[in-house]
């Protein structure tokens, strides 16, 4: 399969069933995008007959479809096929299934995605940083940052989190400074300092407990 980044129409791959009521709706809504050059190639089986493919995919209902770098699970309308192959290898593309799986409580799925591209953290951080963001997808975005605590992925965009201590929301702000606390590295509290003296009392709050879990001074 073509991964998120490869260029040109994104392959697909359809698993179903014999007995699924939805399948054919499915199968025949791909072949189109096929027909219309919207998708490079179109994969189909049948888990009563390949039912190692389900096991190893970790699929457990169908219709259940993979486009490009999404996986979306039961019955959707052509529109919406469209749509995620058109989104595919973008950034865009990225941050809106980031959404959808963080909306629906599908951390675990979003973090197994992150660990096979750890790249995509610039999609997650687009997400936390538009104002209009879901409540679940912030909560989702907030277990996947502990999750990531210590490591290199997050080390690694310590300078894009302090740009967002700056951003106008204050809850981002606050956020934001939480994140870099969690790097566990000193170097993020340059960017920690500036918001001891922020107009908001929280974020200051969350700035003075965020030096203290690096053992940095104000």
């Amino acid at each position: 399969m073509k991964s998120a980044s490869t260029t040109g129409p994104p392959d697909a791959l359809l698993l179903l069933g014999t007995h699924c009521p939805h399948c054919p709706t499915v199968l025949r809504e791909l072949g189109e995008l096929l027909k219309a050059g919207i998708l490079g190639s179109l994969q189909a089986v049948n888990i009563e007959q390949r039912p190692e493919i389900a096991r190893q995919l970790g699929v457990r209902s169908v219709p259940w479809v993979r486009i490009g770098p999404f996986e979306l699970e039961g019955l959707r309308s052509a529109s919406e096929f469209r749509e995620w192959a058109q989104q595919a290898g973008t950034a865009a593309g990225m941050t809106a299934y980031l959404d959808e799986l963080l909306a629906g409580g599908r951390i675990k799925k979003a973090l197994e995605l992150l660990d096979r591209q750890p790249d995509i953290i610039d999609a997650l951080l687009a997400l936390f940083a538009e104002p209009d963001t879901r409540l679940n997808t912030r909560i989702g975005i907030s277990a996947i940052m502990e999750d990531l605590q210590g490591g290199t992925v997050l080390r690694g965009i310590i300078d894009k989190l302090g740009d967002l201590t700056t951003h106008p929301e204050s809850r981002i702000r606050g956020d934001a400074c939480h994140y870099l606390a969690l790097t566990e590295d000193k170097r993020a509290a340059v960017y920690i300092r500036p918001l001891l003296e922020d107009a908001d009392a929280d974020v200051r709050e969350i700035a003075h407990d965020s030096l203290d879990a690096l053992e940095v001074t104000g």
